[in-house]
């Protein structure tokens, strides 16, 4: 497990290692890690939800209501639902997203697989994630598990994580770079 201490550090990684192990005796490994997949991909898809996670103005009675609301829209069941309760209780919420993520890696490192995650100014398509999925595994020669992260403020183009590995190609840091080109020229 020494090689996931960089994956799953802090509050975060310690919900996510204590899910992922309960999962595992539940045999629902996949099963929650689909679900909380579905789960953030609501989150990135609803200003209201983000709210939710995010803001500590609510109860944490009102933000495990909503949850299970929200769940039961999505087909969230079981471990992953008894999991995001305990996590709303315990005003652990805006720490969700940083958990979703780092269960997504523990679950690859268990499958085999390289963990990343690719960042962009909208979310992408099912086939754009599979055309990345695919550079990535002929460049690294291994299956790459994606967790994808949208952040309007990069305007455009991917962030992409893969290990230590980072490649910015976002039209933010292009801009700063020109930026910082044209003043050496004045």
């Amino acid at each position: 497990m020494a090689s996931t201490d960089q994956t799953v550090s802090g509050v975060p990684g310690r919900y996510a290692s204590a899910l992922f192990e309960l999962a595992g005796e539940d045999k629902s490994i996949d099963q929650v890690g689909q679900q909380l997949a579905t789960l953030q991909s609501a989150i990135d898809q609803s200003e209201d939800l983000r709210r939710l996670v995010r803001s500590p103005v609510f109860s944490s009675d009102d933000q495990v209501a909503a949850l299970a609301g929200v769940a039961g829209q999505l087909g969230i069941t079981g471990t992953t639902l008894n999991f995001l309760k305990l996590v709303a209780r315990n005003r652990r919420l805006a720490a969700l997203p940083d958990m979703i993520r780092a269960y997504a890696m523990l679950l690859s490192q268990s499958k085999g697989e390289i963990a990343g995650e690719v960042t962009s100014a909208e979310p992408l398509s099912a086939a754009q994630l599979s055309s990345l999925r695919a550079a990535l595994k002929s460049a690294l020669g291994r299956e790459v598990a994606l967790s994808t992260r949208v952040d309007e403020s990069i305007l455009g183009g991917l962030i992409v994580k893969v290990g230590s590995r980072m490649m910015d190609n976002s039209l933010k840091t292009k801009l700063q770079s020109l930026k910082i080109a044209m003043k050496g020229t004045a």
